[in-house]
């Protein structure tokens, strides 16, 4: 198989009205590219017939149909793509980019390779700051001094690098708020910046720092850094996967836009609002014609905020590195925690330097003094409730609600105390009146990304979420979630095989079988889904042939036999072998009802648990004690409706939600035709022949095995041989079972009324800021009695003057 490449090089991508791309310029030749050929092959072409080197410049193509979304070609298996995707057009354009491409590897003026050799970090020389910016400097913190002696005495000290060529040529904008400032006489960290001369506006770049004067930007000298020097130190592919494309969710318009920020940090561009609001946000390139862009809003299913549209195309150098870099408060605030976590004496100028060398960010000495005033308050609150709350607020549940499970762990990385919590009541139901199901998954928080709300929860025999466990984690990942699984495992003590349905992201799919050897562990069809679509989207498929391999892949994941799931699988490789693959690598062992061995009795998606986010009002979210009290709250609420609802029920039946799913059954079974075999096994016919064995209550349809309800065939021969239909549905579905789920209550804690939470403790006292102006010399001396009486000069009496005096002359 072959195709006509028609290869162009030196002109420029031009944005259409419509937002497609069109490539205007340069030379085109006409190069005949096949399978066989590899992309060593292509270049030597190329070279040959434009006269140039393209060993390091990048090869883009188009998809048919698709003029948005440059396709790399980067390997061999890229260029058999490229020839696979474009044999019905018979011709492809390739496009020959001007730039190098910073993923392979470039050799330095040293002789050594920079993609081989780790980057050494460049250092700011020191600065001089007037007698104002050393009153700035604020003494560190009591509470936090305190409260991190230990890790004072380890602290990371760093020695500047000897290096004095800077890279000024693309300094960061930082922003503090909304809108963009720039400096007014700082400190800059980069020496004699302003001193730069230049030979016209060509040479020059603009490096936004900003600060709280003037609105006149500084320029810098593009030449005036030696080449081994251009690439800036730091952050490049530090925050790649920050943003991943259409389809990534976060848990808020926060979560989203910390995210937003880090990835352009570590791409090395600057971005702009076009919708900044709560439900959704547009962001575009700053830069005119470069038609990066991305779209986000609020998933009204899940309530997570999720990327809907994203063009990653960059023209104007930005993507690999080569663009400025903005910054937020927030970003660098989290930034400067970490350091005072390190190293509570940790001073602005250093931890200017050590953001240079670490993400090549150029901050003023004001910029970071300010962040570090906001690190240190936020900083305070969170250790004051980490030694003191916490502790109470462990030891108050276990005193208030017996056979609970509190469990605070020790300080992860001095930073963080990882919060887990079982109430006796929810332990109990789940082990007397639930399924051994439980589901996995994260709750997103609304207002708050300092930590992460981890769940457990089962489902009632009415098909309703039931919480079991919560945690509070600084973050979701491999290590939380064993950490989390470790302490359910200690907290529900049963017998039972338990089945898992999670999502299996952030390390779930590793942490469930290594803490549950024995349990069984389910994906989350949803988010398999979603994750195929994005698959699918890549490629050169219409939306019918979309449709149509999705349809396939729901119908492999609800196969009762391997046949009809190979039918499946066969019908999507007749499609697309490489999506047939995607499924087969996905492990259907996990999804496939055909292939699953544990019982996730009709339950597919681990999305049960969404529900909990309103559950949390959004002013409860900035204290870890406040949130549990308020899910503590709420589960007490929810358990004590549905005990009151269930003495209505009559014994002996099933819950309201299963007898409407059974009569649902029975209505469709009055057209079966039913041969008895045996006592116990019975030959049902209707459009196809079925078995069922009621003694073992199994049908060959496996609807009965898998939802535990009887199917439309066993209810046709409990019909014809005048069994109770009630007699052969699983336990949980029955209000006795139900009833045992909520017998337990959640006992309030008296005490939590009288705790203000905005209130400073006698052992962590707030940072105190230095008052403005010059000390008082004369001191007052409380103790002192107060020589002069004043009179009022009405009446002649003490206590009041005349305009407050009120006697009757």
């Amino acid at each position: 198989m072959t195709v006509v490449a028609i290869c162009q090089h030196g002109g420029e991508f031009v944005t259409n009205p419509d937002g497609t791309l069109s490539y205007s310029g340069g030379d085109a030749h006409a190069i005949e590219v096949s399978r066989e050929m590899s992309v060593d092959d292509l270049h030597a072409e190329i070279n040959n017939i434009f006269g140039i080197d393209s060993t390091d410049l990048p090869l883009k193509y188009f998809l048919p149909n698709n003029r948005r979304t440059l396709i790399s070609i980067s390997c061999d298996r890229d260029l058999q793509r490229m020839v696979d995707f474009t044999a019905n057009a018979a011709s492809a354009e390739v496009f020959i980019l001007n730039k190098p491409d910073r993923a392979k590897s470039t050799v330095a003026h040293s002789g050594t390779s920079i993609a081989a050799t780790k980057r050494k970090k460049v250092s700011t020389p020191g600065f001089r700051a007037n007698k104002n910016t050393r009153l700035g400097e604020a003494q560190p913190n009591n509470a936090i001094q305190s409260a991190m002696d230990v890790n004072a005495n380890n602290a990371r000290q760093k020695k500047p690098s000897s290096s004095d060529n800077l890279d000024a040529s693309r300094a960061l904008s930082i922003d503090f708020g909304t809108d963009m400032i720039s400096p007014a006489g700082g400190s800059s960290l980069i020496p004699d910046m302003q001193q730069q001369k230049f030979s016209s506006a060509a040479e020059r770049i603009m490096a936004g720092i900003f600060d709280d004067g003037s609105m006149t930007p500084l320029m810098v000298d593009a030449e005036g850094t030696p080449e081994h020097m251009q690439q800036l130190p730091g952050a490049t592919g530090l925050f790649d996967d920050a943003i991943t494309g259409v389809g990534q969710e976060f848990d808020n318009v926060k979560d989203f836009r910390d995210q937003l920020c880090k990835y352009a940090i570590g791409k090395g561009f600057v971005y702009r609002f076009v919708k900044n609001e709560t439900t959704r946000a547009t962001v575009r390139c700053v830069h005119q014609g470069c038609p990066w862009r991305l779209h986000a809003s609020e998933s009204s299913r899940s309530k997570k905020f999720v990327i809907k549209k994203m063009n990653d195309v960059h023209t104007c150098g930005g993507g690999l590195g080569e663009g400025q870099r903005r910054a937020t408060r927030q970003w660098l605030t989290g930034i400067i925690k970490d350091k005072l976590h390190e190293n509570p004496l940790v001073k602005p100028k250093d931890i200017a330097r050590d953001i240079y060398e670490d993400y090549g960010l150029a901050l003023t000495y004001s910029q970071v003094w300010r962040g570090r005033e906001v690190a240190q308050k936020e900083l305070y609150h969170a250790i004051k409730e980490t030694y003191s709350q916490l502790p109470w607020f462990c030891e108050r549940i276990l005193e208030t609600n017996p056979g609970s499970v509190a469990i605070l762990s020790p300080l992860v990385d001095s930073k963080f105390r990882r919060f887990f919590v079982a109430f006796h009541a929810s332990l109990h139901g789940f082990e007397h009146g639930c399924r051994p199901l439980i589901f996995l998954d994260k709750i997103p928080l609304k207002t708050t990304n300092e930590f992460r709300l981890l769940a457990a929860a089962g489902v009632d025999g009415d098909d309703a979420t039931f919480p079991v466990a919560f945690a509070i984690v600084e973050q979701e990942n491999y290590d939380s979630w064993v950490w989390f699984l470790l302490q359910l495992k200690y907290a529900v003590t049963t017998s039972r095989t338990l089945t898992f349905v999670s999502d299996r992201q952030k390390g779930l799919d590793l942490a469930v079988p290594q803490v549950f050897g024995d349990s069984h562990h389910a994906y989350c069809l949803h988010h398999l889904m979603e994750e195929f679509k994005a698959e699918l989207n890549k490629g050169p498929y219409t939306s019918q042939v979309r449709d149509s391999i999705l349809d396939d892949f729901t119908r492999a994941a609800q196969a009762i036999s391997i046949e009809d799931f190979n039918a499946s699988i066969d019908s999507i490789r007749n499609i697309s072998p490489e999506a047939a693959d995607w499924v087969m690598s996905s492990k259907p062992e996990n999804w496939s009802d055909a292939i699953f061995r544990g019982a996730r009795f009709d339950h597919f998606s681990s999305n049960i648990v969404d529900g909990f986010n309103n559950w949390i009002p959004a002013k409860k979210e900035g204290s870890i004690v406040q949130l549990v009290d308020a899910i503590r709250v709420k589960l007490t609420e929810v358990m004590e409706v549905r005990r009151e609802n269930s003495k209505s029920w009559e014994d002996g039946t099933l819950t309201p939600f299963m007898e409407a799913k059974l009569q649902k059954e029975a209505a469709r079974s009055k057209k079966l035709n039913v041969l008895c075999s045996s006592d116990t096994v019975f030959e049902v016919r209707g459009n196809t022949i079925f078995v069922v064995n009621i003694g073992t209550w199994e049908c060959t349809c496996r609807r009965w095995q898998l939802s535990g309800l009887p199917c439309t065939h066993a209810v046709a021969v409990f019909n014809r041989v005048g069994r109770p239909v009630y007699e052969f549905c699983s336990r949980y579905f029955r209000v006795e079972c139900y009833r045992l789920t909520y017998a337990e209550s959640i006992n309030p804690i008296p005490d939590m009324e009288q705790i203000d939470f905005s209130a400073g403790s006698g052992s962590y006292p707030p940072p105190a800021r230095r008052p403005a102006g010059r000390p008082r010399r004369k001191r007052f001396n409380p103790n002192k009695v107060p020589t002069v009486v004043r009179l009022c000069s009405r009446c002649k009496m003490q206590g009041h003057n005349k305009a407050t005096c009120e006697a009757i002359l």
